[in-house]
């Protein structure tokens, strides 16, 4: 009995293939990652240090539709989220969990909203002595 012989590209899976259907990172993948992120940063913080929008409630807006876009950036670049990705089990995850937080946070800004407005004591200032 010989033992099997193994070509050069098969690894004993059955197939000749290396392609998993996931993403294979690059250094490309990783400095375009890098300089949005950088670029994603630097662009929030001139926007606080030159006093560029006239209010600070526009400047918070803007961070935070800067963070929101950053925190894709690292997803995509970095964690290499995508759906193709374990078959988009991932995404899936990721969504899951992005709307359980949103209603989580939803729901405890709403119930701390009412039990402020229901549960405090109104004082009327013409009875106080």
């Amino acid at each position: 009995m010989s033992a099997p012989q193994l070509h050069e590209d098969d690894h004993g899976h059955g197939h000749d293939s290396h392609d998993d259907g996931g993403y294979h990172a690059t250094v490309k993948g990783y400095v375009t990652g890098f300089l949005l992120s950088v670029l994603l940063t630097a662009i929030p913080f001139w926007l606080v240090m030159g006093k560029v929008l006239p209010s600070s409630s526009a400047t918070a807006l803007v961070i935070v539709g800067f963070a929101a876009v950053q925190i894709v950036v690292h997803m995509v670049y970095f964690l290499h989220m995508n759906a193709k990705v374990e078959g988009g089990w991932s995404l899936l995850a990721l969504i899951f969990t992005a709307a359980l937080v949103l209603i989580m946070l939803a729901g405890s800004i709403w119930v701390m909203y009412h039990l402020n407005t229901n549960m405090m004591p109104v004082h009327d200032m013409r009875t106080m002595p």
